[in-house]
């Protein structure tokens, strides 16, 4: 039977994303603080289609936030991992990436009652101890990699990466790969970032972003039987009105064209079947 399954997945930073880069001035701070506001209209959203979803959650936005939190948990909302304060794993010693994936953690178990089944890497970025990690405090699948796009896979510990030679892939590990794209992240389209170093000019047309997304759902559709595919969205980035009425249509349109939308949780129990 054919079966395509949908996941849309928030990554809520509120303030984290920017403070993690030393953008500490009122001015881009403020631009996180619009996360919180904006939760509240997605969150009516998904009540209104019957959608479920799946929040990656920083520690610092449970603490920071906890109301807007507990209105994600009382949606019947997965809590997933991502990390404590937005600090990529890649940029920490592994002292300090266990530290803080233990007290991300924490808060996530008081904000829901159990520890986070997922995890999402800031900024995607893996250090070379985040699988090992993962494994050793139970987690049961990641979403930080592109090794597929439609395909779930197992994650592999212990590639050898050399300039100059080949690669030797390493052993395929318990945990399993929810892949992403950041083509199918709102926030290279949408964000205008201005960094010492980088200029992100972002601010693309919402109608022609969803276009282009509601395309890769077709092409899902077309070219697998069975498959998962995931959107991911930051509530200050999408929660912008004019954002909002084009994420509006692409959701009617993902319905129309026959979406299974499930958590990332839900997706990962139906993987497993078949890994």
């Amino acid at each position: 039977m054919s079966r395509h399954i949908v996941c849309i997945t928030y990554d809520f930073d509120a303030q984290s994303g920017f403070i993690s880069r030393g953008l500490t001035s009122p001015t881009p701070l403020s631009r996180g603080e619009f996360g919180a506001v904006a939760s509240t209209r997605i969150l009516e959203l998904h009540r209104k289609q019957e959608i479920p979803s799946t929040w990656f959650i920083p520690g610092f936005t449970i603490e920071t936030y906890p109301r807007a939190c507990e209105a994600v948990v009382q949606g019947g909302h997965e809590v997933a991992h991502h990390s404590w304060a937005h600090m990529a794993p890649a940029s920490q010693s592994r002292e300090q990436e266990e530290n803080d994936m233990v007290r991300a953690n924490e808060a996530i178990k008081r904000l829901t009652g159990r520890y986070a089944v997922g995890y999402r890497s800031p900024a995607w970025d893996l250090s070379a101890n985040t699988i090992d990690l993962l494994i050793k405090y139970g987690f049961e699948y990641d979403s930080s990699m592109m090794g597929a796009d439609y395909m779930p896979y197992r994650a592999r510990q212990g590639d050898v990466v050399q300039l100059g030679q080949p690669v030797t892939f390493g052993q395929e590990s318990s945990l399993i790969e929810m892949p992403i794209s950041w083509t199918l992240d709102d926030h290279p389209h949408f964000e205008y970032w201005r960094l010492p170093d980088t200029v992100n000019p972002g601010l693309q047309s919402p109608q022609t972003v969803m276009a282009g997304w509601l395309d890769e759902f077709r092409y899902f559709k077309k070219s697998v039987e069975w498959g998962v595919l995931t959107y991911t969205l930051h509530p200050y980035v999408i929660g912008r009105g004019y954002r909002m009425l084009a994420f509006e249509d692409f959701i009617d349109n993902l319905i129309k064209e026959g979406a299974e939308f499930m958590t990332m949780e839900q997706a990962l129990q139906e993987t497993k079947k078949r890994l």
